[in-house]
């Protein structure tokens, strides 16, 4: 089993910046890949950004630029830093263990979430 816990959400104005953080526990936390997905109300939860054990990354095309992604494999820990914020980004944020992937199915351990409100 893995756990996952998620922090740093918040309420944030339009063009602010938070950094998200997921703190691992349980098993070893380099056999898995990392994402960041993302839930608004009444949507779909969606893909934010991946990254493999040794740093490779992918995002989703409509995020790139603006999130990144990072691990510290010695913290346990994996990052999302979000810079230029909209009101559209606000949802709640879910990290997730699994394999390099944009499809949740993918992914077999889930965090419980943080809330990240971005006023206009």
């Amino acid at each position: 089993q893995v756990q996952l816990v998620e922090s740093g959400g918040g309420l944030v104005q339009a063009g602010g910046s938070l950094r998200l953080s997921c703190a691992a526990s349980g098993r070893t936390f380099t056999r898995y890949a990392m994402g960041w997905f993302r839930q608004a109300p009444g949507k779909e939860r969606e893909f934010v950004a991946a990254i493999r054990w040794f740093g490779s990354t992918y995002y989703s095309d409509s995020l790139k630029g603006r999130f990144t992604i990072s691990r510290d494999n010695a913290k346990n820990t994996v990052y999302l830093q979000m810079n230029s914020l909209k009101p559209e980004d606000t949802a709640v944020y879910y990290c997730a263990a699994g394999s390099y992937s944009p499809v949740t199915a993918e992914y077999n351990y889930w965090g419980q979430g943080t809330q990240v409100t971005v006023s206009s």
